[in-house]
Protein backbone atom coordinates (compact mmCIF):
# COMPACT_ATOMS: atom_id res chain seq x y z
CA UNK A 1 0.00 0.00 0.00
CA UNK A 2 1.39 3.08 -1.04
CA UNK A 3 1.63 6.62 1.33
CA UNK A 4 0.64 9.93 0.82
CA UNK A 5 1.21 13.15 2.92
CA UNK A 6 -1.37 16.20 1.56
CA UNK A 7 -0.97 19.83 3.19
CA UNK A 8 -4.09 21.56 3.00
CA UNK A 9 -6.10 18.31 3.11
CA UNK A 10 -9.53 19.80 4.29
CA UNK A 11 -9.49 22.34 1.20
CA UNK A 12 -10.80 21.99 -1.56
CA UNK A 13 -8.30 20.19 -4.17
CA UNK A 14 -7.41 18.39 -0.49
CA UNK A 15 -10.45 17.04 -0.16
CA UNK A 16 -10.52 15.47 -3.98
CA UNK A 17 -7.14 14.26 -3.77
CA UNK A 18 -7.95 12.45 -0.57
CA UNK A 19 -10.77 11.19 -2.30
CA UNK A 20 -8.99 10.00 -5.57
CA UNK A 21 -6.05 8.23 -3.16
CA UNK A 22 -8.53 6.31 -1.06
CA UNK A 23 -10.00 5.42 -4.19
CA UNK A 24 -6.35 4.08 -5.58
CA UNK A 25 -5.84 2.53 -2.26
CA UNK A 26 -3.43 4.45 -0.75
CA UNK A 27 -3.17 5.44 2.98
CA UNK A 28 -3.68 8.74 3.27
CA UNK A 29 -2.28 11.13 5.70
CA UNK A 30 -2.59 14.86 6.15
CA UNK A 31 -1.66 18.09 7.66
CA UNK A 32 -3.51 20.88 9.00
CA UNK A 33 -2.76 23.51 11.41
CA UNK A 34 -5.89 22.97 13.45
CA UNK A 35 -8.03 19.62 13.69
CA UNK A 36 -11.74 20.72 14.53
CA UNK A 37 -15.20 19.27 13.06
CA UNK A 38 -15.47 22.23 11.06
CA UNK A 39 -12.11 21.69 9.31
CA UNK A 40 -13.67 18.02 8.61
CA UNK A 41 -16.86 20.09 6.72
CA UNK A 42 -15.26 19.28 2.92
CA UNK A 43 -14.11 15.52 3.68
CA UNK A 44 -17.30 14.73 5.46
CA UNK A 45 -19.16 15.87 2.17
CA UNK A 46 -17.14 13.44 0.32
CA UNK A 47 -17.43 10.78 2.92
CA UNK A 48 -13.91 10.55 3.09
CA UNK A 49 -12.98 12.17 6.53
CA UNK A 50 -12.87 8.60 8.43
CA UNK A 51 -10.10 7.33 6.22
CA UNK A 52 -7.92 9.91 6.10
CA UNK A 53 -5.05 10.69 9.32
CA UNK A 54 -4.84 13.85 9.81
CA UNK A 55 -1.62 15.73 11.85
CA UNK A 56 -1.02 19.16 13.20
CA UNK A 57 0.92 20.71 10.96
CA UNK A 58 2.45 24.03 10.09
CA UNK A 59 4.27 25.48 7.03
CA UNK A 60 6.00 28.14 9.66
CA UNK A 61 6.81 25.67 12.30
CA UNK A 62 10.41 23.94 11.20
CA UNK A 63 10.43 21.66 13.94
CA UNK A 64 7.08 20.65 13.69
CA UNK A 65 7.28 19.93 9.90
CA UNK A 66 10.47 17.61 10.91
CA UNK A 67 8.81 15.75 13.64
CA UNK A 68 6.07 14.58 11.75
CA UNK A 69 7.82 14.00 8.78
CA UNK A 70 10.43 11.95 10.14
CA UNK A 71 7.75 10.49 11.65
CA UNK A 72 4.93 9.93 8.74
CA UNK A 73 7.35 8.06 6.15
CA UNK A 74 5.48 8.88 2.55
CA UNK A 75 6.09 7.47 -1.14
CA UNK A 76 4.22 10.69 -1.94
CA UNK A 77 3.84 14.51 -0.88
CA UNK A 78 1.62 16.86 -2.05
CA UNK A 79 1.90 20.47 -0.78
CA UNK A 80 -1.06 21.99 -1.59
CA UNK A 81 -1.33 24.39 1.83
CA UNK A 82 -1.09 28.21 1.67
CA UNK A 83 -2.74 31.60 1.91
CA UNK A 84 -4.62 30.97 -1.11
CA UNK A 85 -6.88 33.81 -1.87
CA UNK A 86 -5.34 36.32 -4.22
CA UNK A 87 -7.57 39.27 -2.93
CA UNK A 88 -6.68 39.02 0.80
CA UNK A 89 -2.33 38.33 -0.26
CA UNK A 90 -2.51 42.09 -0.20
CA UNK A 91 -3.63 42.61 3.14
CA UNK A 92 -1.63 39.65 4.01
CA UNK A 93 1.10 39.93 1.93
CA UNK A 94 4.36 38.93 4.99
CA UNK A 95 2.34 35.62 5.64
CA UNK A 96 1.53 34.97 2.16
CA UNK A 97 5.08 34.98 1.56
CA UNK A 98 5.82 33.06 4.55
CA UNK A 99 3.63 30.64 4.23
CA UNK A 100 3.24 30.65 -0.17
CA UNK A 101 7.01 31.32 -0.34
CA UNK A 102 9.50 29.86 2.78
CA UNK A 103 7.33 27.23 3.62
CA UNK A 104 7.94 25.33 0.41
CA UNK A 105 11.36 25.80 0.99
CA UNK A 106 10.99 24.47 4.57
CA UNK A 107 9.25 21.36 3.42
CA UNK A 108 11.52 20.83 0.68
CA UNK A 109 15.04 20.50 2.48
CA UNK A 110 13.26 18.82 5.33
CA UNK A 111 12.21 15.81 3.35
CA UNK A 112 15.70 16.57 1.73
CA UNK A 113 16.85 15.47 5.03
CA UNK A 114 14.56 12.82 6.60
CA UNK A 115 13.23 10.97 3.11
CA UNK A 116 14.80 12.31 0.06
CA UNK A 117 12.70 9.11 -2.16
CA UNK A 118 9.64 10.76 -1.57
CA UNK A 119 7.89 12.19 -4.54
CA UNK A 120 7.24 16.14 -4.27
CA UNK A 121 4.18 17.64 -5.91
CA UNK A 122 4.35 21.67 -5.46
CA UNK A 123 0.89 23.68 -6.15
CA UNK A 124 2.17 26.16 -8.51
CA UNK A 125 -0.22 28.50 -10.16
CA UNK A 126 -1.46 30.41 -13.04
CA UNK A 127 -1.01 33.86 -11.39
CA UNK A 128 2.73 33.44 -11.32
CA UNK A 129 2.08 34.91 -15.30
CA UNK A 130 0.31 37.74 -14.18
CA UNK A 131 0.89 40.53 -16.90
CA UNK A 132 1.10 37.51 -19.55
CA UNK A 133 3.96 37.86 -21.86
CA UNK A 134 1.93 35.49 -24.51
CA UNK A 135 -1.31 33.68 -24.98
CA UNK A 136 -1.67 30.90 -23.98
CA UNK A 137 0.51 30.08 -21.61
CA UNK A 138 2.63 27.14 -21.18
CA UNK A 139 5.21 26.03 -19.28
CA UNK A 140 7.97 28.35 -20.63
CA UNK A 141 6.18 31.43 -20.90
CA UNK A 142 8.16 33.87 -19.17
CA UNK A 143 6.70 34.91 -15.64
CA UNK A 144 5.37 38.57 -14.19
CA UNK A 145 2.72 37.80 -11.07
CA UNK A 146 0.73 40.79 -10.08
CA UNK A 147 -0.02 40.04 -6.50
CA UNK A 148 1.77 39.19 -3.41
CA UNK A 149 0.41 35.63 -3.93
CA UNK A 150 1.93 35.44 -7.39
CA UNK A 151 4.99 36.31 -6.53
CA UNK A 152 5.18 33.91 -3.58
CA UNK A 153 4.26 31.00 -5.68
CA UNK A 154 6.69 31.97 -8.18
CA UNK A 155 9.56 31.51 -5.48
CA UNK A 156 7.78 28.17 -4.48
CA UNK A 157 7.65 27.06 -8.10
CA UNK A 158 11.15 27.85 -9.03
CA UNK A 159 12.04 26.56 -5.29
CA UNK A 160 11.02 23.17 -6.04
CA UNK A 161 12.70 23.29 -9.35
CA UNK A 162 15.99 23.83 -7.83
CA UNK A 163 15.78 21.39 -5.33
CA UNK A 164 15.05 18.87 -8.62
CA UNK A 165 17.82 20.32 -10.50
CA UNK A 166 20.35 21.16 -7.38
CA UNK A 167 19.86 17.78 -5.08
CA UNK A 168 17.96 15.10 -7.73
CA UNK A 169 14.85 14.95 -5.70
CA UNK A 170 11.65 14.24 -7.66
CA UNK A 171 10.00 17.34 -7.32
CA UNK A 172 7.46 18.08 -9.53
CA UNK A 173 4.98 21.33 -10.06
CA UNK A 174 1.62 21.70 -11.18
CA UNK A 175 1.11 25.31 -12.83
CA UNK A 176 -2.92 25.03 -12.66
CA UNK A 177 -4.96 27.40 -13.77
CA UNK A 178 -8.37 28.40 -11.66
CA UNK A 179 -10.27 25.15 -10.55
CA UNK A 180 -13.58 25.13 -9.03
CA UNK A 181 -16.39 23.15 -7.67
CA UNK A 182 -18.91 23.07 -5.35
CA UNK A 183 -16.74 22.55 -2.49
CA UNK A 184 -15.10 26.11 -3.88
CA UNK A 185 -14.39 28.43 -0.65
CA UNK A 186 -17.24 31.28 -0.50
CA UNK A 187 -14.34 34.05 -0.37
CA UNK A 188 -13.88 32.77 -4.35
CA UNK A 189 -15.82 34.72 -7.23
CA UNK A 190 -16.97 31.77 -9.00
CA UNK A 191 -18.71 30.53 -5.57
CA UNK A 192 -19.60 33.64 -4.31
CA UNK A 193 -21.68 34.08 -7.71
CA UNK A 194 -23.70 30.72 -7.21
CA UNK A 195 -24.10 31.43 -3.40
CA UNK A 196 -25.56 34.66 -4.27
CA UNK A 197 -27.40 33.65 -7.63
CA UNK A 198 -28.73 30.48 -5.43
CA UNK A 199 -30.13 32.77 -2.43
CA UNK A 200 -31.94 34.48 -5.34
CA UNK A 201 -33.46 32.13 -6.94
CA UNK A 202 -34.48 30.95 -3.88
CA UNK A 203 -36.45 34.57 -3.13
CA UNK A 204 -33.95 36.96 -1.65
CA UNK A 205 -33.71 40.29 -3.50
CA UNK A 206 -29.43 41.42 -2.40
CA UNK A 207 -27.89 41.39 -5.46
CA UNK A 208 -24.56 40.34 -5.57
CA UNK A 209 -21.87 42.56 -5.64
CA UNK A 210 -18.48 41.88 -8.11
CA UNK A 211 -15.26 43.68 -9.13
CA UNK A 212 -14.31 43.54 -13.19
CA UNK A 213 -17.09 42.00 -14.93
CA UNK A 214 -14.37 41.81 -18.06
CA UNK A 215 -11.14 40.04 -16.00
CA UNK A 216 -10.78 36.46 -18.14
CA UNK A 217 -10.09 33.17 -16.85
CA UNK A 218 -9.26 29.14 -17.72
CA UNK A 219 -11.78 27.46 -15.41
CA UNK A 220 -11.92 23.76 -14.96
CA UNK A 221 -13.32 21.41 -12.41
CA UNK A 222 -10.84 20.27 -9.19
CA UNK A 223 -12.16 16.74 -9.40
CA UNK A 224 -9.90 16.80 -13.09
CA UNK A 225 -7.00 18.80 -11.82
CA UNK A 226 -5.80 16.48 -8.55
CA UNK A 227 -6.12 13.63 -10.85
CA UNK A 228 -3.58 15.59 -13.02
CA UNK A 229 -1.46 15.70 -9.86
CA UNK A 230 -1.17 12.52 -9.25
CA UNK A 231 -0.31 11.95 -12.45
CA UNK A 232 2.79 14.04 -12.60
CA UNK A 233 3.80 12.26 -9.58
CA UNK A 234 3.60 8.32 -11.12
CA UNK A 235 6.18 9.99 -13.88
CA UNK A 236 9.65 8.21 -13.64
CA UNK A 237 11.43 11.92 -14.06
CA UNK A 238 9.63 15.14 -12.56
CA UNK A 239 9.01 17.92 -14.70
CA UNK A 240 6.62 21.06 -14.69
CA UNK A 241 3.27 20.32 -15.94
CA UNK A 242 0.05 22.87 -17.03
CA UNK A 243 -2.91 21.91 -16.11
CA UNK A 244 -5.96 23.86 -18.05
CA UNK A 245 -9.09 23.52 -20.04
CA UNK A 246 -7.99 26.30 -22.82
CA UNK A 247 -11.16 27.64 -22.93
CA UNK A 248 -11.08 31.64 -21.35
CA UNK A 249 -14.06 32.87 -19.73
CA UNK A 250 -15.01 36.03 -18.46
CA UNK A 251 -17.20 36.67 -15.02
CA UNK A 252 -19.91 37.64 -17.00
CA UNK A 253 -20.40 34.46 -18.69
CA UNK A 254 -19.47 32.56 -15.85
CA UNK A 255 -22.59 34.53 -13.85
CA UNK A 256 -25.04 34.01 -16.81
CA UNK A 257 -24.41 30.34 -16.84
CA UNK A 258 -25.01 29.96 -13.53
CA UNK A 259 -27.98 32.29 -13.43
CA UNK A 260 -29.35 30.55 -16.81
CA UNK A 261 -28.85 27.11 -14.55
CA UNK A 262 -31.42 28.22 -12.21
CA UNK A 263 -33.95 29.94 -14.36
CA UNK A 264 -32.32 33.36 -14.17
CA UNK A 265 -32.15 35.23 -17.54
CA UNK A 266 -29.64 38.30 -17.04
CA UNK A 267 -29.86 41.44 -18.79
CA UNK A 268 -26.00 43.01 -18.74
CA UNK A 269 -26.90 47.15 -18.49
CA UNK A 270 -24.33 49.97 -18.36
CA UNK A 271 -20.49 49.65 -18.46
CA UNK A 272 -17.69 49.87 -16.13
CA UNK A 273 -18.17 50.07 -12.42
CA UNK A 274 -22.47 51.42 -13.71
CA UNK A 275 -22.88 47.84 -15.08
CA UNK A 276 -25.60 45.68 -13.44
CA UNK A 277 -27.70 42.81 -14.20
CA UNK A 278 -31.45 42.51 -13.85
CA UNK A 279 -33.36 39.76 -14.60
CA UNK A 280 -35.81 39.84 -17.56
CA UNK A 281 -38.61 37.76 -15.78
CA UNK A 282 -38.97 39.16 -12.53
CA UNK A 283 -37.35 42.69 -13.36
CA UNK A 284 -35.07 41.94 -10.29
CA UNK A 285 -31.44 43.54 -10.16
CA UNK A 286 -29.04 40.11 -9.95
CA UNK A 287 -25.67 42.02 -9.86
CA UNK A 288 -23.91 45.43 -9.07
CA UNK A 289 -20.55 46.29 -9.80
CA UNK A 290 -18.60 47.31 -6.20
CA UNK A 291 -15.19 48.84 -7.32
CA UNK A 292 -14.07 47.67 -3.82
CA UNK A 293 -13.36 44.40 -5.33
CA UNK A 294 -11.56 45.70 -8.08
CA UNK A 295 -7.63 44.13 -8.02
CA UNK A 296 -4.90 46.66 -7.60
CA UNK A 297 -3.55 44.90 -9.93
CA UNK A 298 -5.32 43.15 -12.49
CA UNK A 299 -4.58 39.95 -14.23
CA UNK A 300 -6.91 40.39 -17.25
CA UNK A 301 -6.61 37.05 -19.70
CA UNK A 302 -5.34 33.97 -18.25
CA UNK A 303 -5.73 31.35 -21.08
CA UNK A 304 -3.58 28.08 -20.50
CA UNK A 305 -1.75 25.85 -23.09
CA UNK A 306 -1.73 21.84 -21.80
CA UNK A 307 -0.65 19.82 -24.73
CA UNK A 308 2.46 18.86 -22.75
CA UNK A 309 0.41 17.01 -19.75
CA UNK A 310 -1.88 15.52 -22.40
CA UNK A 311 0.89 13.98 -24.51
CA UNK A 312 3.22 13.12 -21.57
CA UNK A 313 0.64 12.53 -18.62
CA UNK A 314 -2.90 11.81 -21.00
CA UNK A 315 -4.53 13.97 -18.79
CA UNK A 316 -7.70 15.51 -19.80
CA UNK A 317 -10.20 18.17 -18.27
CA UNK A 318 -13.64 16.45 -18.66
CA UNK A 319 -15.95 18.96 -17.49
CA UNK A 320 -16.97 22.14 -19.28
CA UNK A 321 -17.01 25.75 -18.05
CA UNK A 322 -21.17 25.68 -18.19
CA UNK A 323 -21.12 22.38 -16.90
CA UNK A 324 -19.05 23.50 -14.25
CA UNK A 325 -21.13 26.70 -13.45
CA UNK A 326 -24.11 24.58 -13.65
CA UNK A 327 -22.82 22.01 -10.98
CA UNK A 328 -21.41 24.77 -8.68
CA UNK A 329 -25.44 26.66 -8.92
CA UNK A 330 -27.76 23.57 -8.40
CA UNK A 331 -25.35 22.20 -5.19
CA UNK A 332 -25.70 25.85 -3.73
CA UNK A 333 -29.30 25.98 -4.27
CA UNK A 334 -29.68 22.33 -2.86
CA UNK A 335 -28.12 23.49 0.00
CA UNK A 336 -30.57 25.94 0.60
CA UNK A 337 -33.65 23.72 0.45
Amino acid sequence: MKKAFITGITGQDGTYLSKLLVEKGYEVHGGVRRISQSAMARLNALGVADKVQLHEFDLIEPNNLFRVLRDVKVDEFYNLAGQSFVGSSWELPIYTADVGAMGVVRLLDTLRSVHPETRFYQASTSEMFGLVAEVPQSETTRLHPRSPYGVAKTYGHYITMNYRESHGMHASSGILFNHESPLRGTEFVTRKITMHLAALARGGDAPVELGNMDAQRDWGFSGDYVEGMWRMLQQDKADDYVLATGVTTSIRDFFTYAAEALGLNPDWQGEGREEIAVDRKSGRQLMKVNPKFYRPAEVDLLIGDARKAREKLGWEPSVGIRELAEMMARADYDALA
